[in-house]
């Protein structure tokens, strides 16, 4: 693998039988050894114990025992569609436990200084939430849309 593909993640549509472990331990540790920073994958995974055993990320459509026999060739560094999503090289893919996003190459800049800004923001409402205020008053609500007995926080 070229240094420049190091800390790459693979983003994989495996096409229309989605419901087969494509992927697992034996293709992470594979994976591991080259240098890759992580799957995203539109079908299934097996062996969810050793892929966390690893620390290799993974995001998968599911997860399936029934492996897939491995006699397609397949593609690297083209466009793929994965979960209706268009990623392309040059892409970033981010993904924590919450799920996975795709932020165009060309945009990056701009999807970050959006992301610093609302992880600005947030700060202030922590500040604020902790201080005694409420969201119904940090978010801007009506608080007569609140019904009686209902939280407020």
């Amino acid at each position: 693998m070229d240094d420049h593909a190091r800390g790459s993640v693979l983003v994989v549509d495996v096409g229309d039988v989605s419901d087969r472990g494509y992927w697992g331990e034996v293709l992470a540790t594979g994976a591991l050894a080259r240098g890759l920073g992580g799957l995203v994958i539109d079908g299934g995974v097996r062996d969810l114990a050793a892929l966390e055993s690893l620390g290799f990320p993974v995001f998968s459509r599911t997860v399936a025992l029934r492996g897939a026999a491995k006699i397609s060739r397949g593609s690297i560094g083209v466009p793929v569609v994965a979960a209706g999503v268009p990623v392309a090289p040059g892409d970033w893919v981010v993904g924590d436990v919450d799920g996975v996003v795709i932020v165009p190459g060309d945009r990056l800049d701009q999807v970050a200084d959006a992301g610093r800004a609302r992880a600005a923001a947030e700060d202030g409402y922590f500040a604020a939430l902790r201080a005694g205020a409420t969201t119904v008053g940090i978010l801007g609500l009506d608080a007569s849309l609140i019904e009686d007995g209902g939280i407020v926080g």
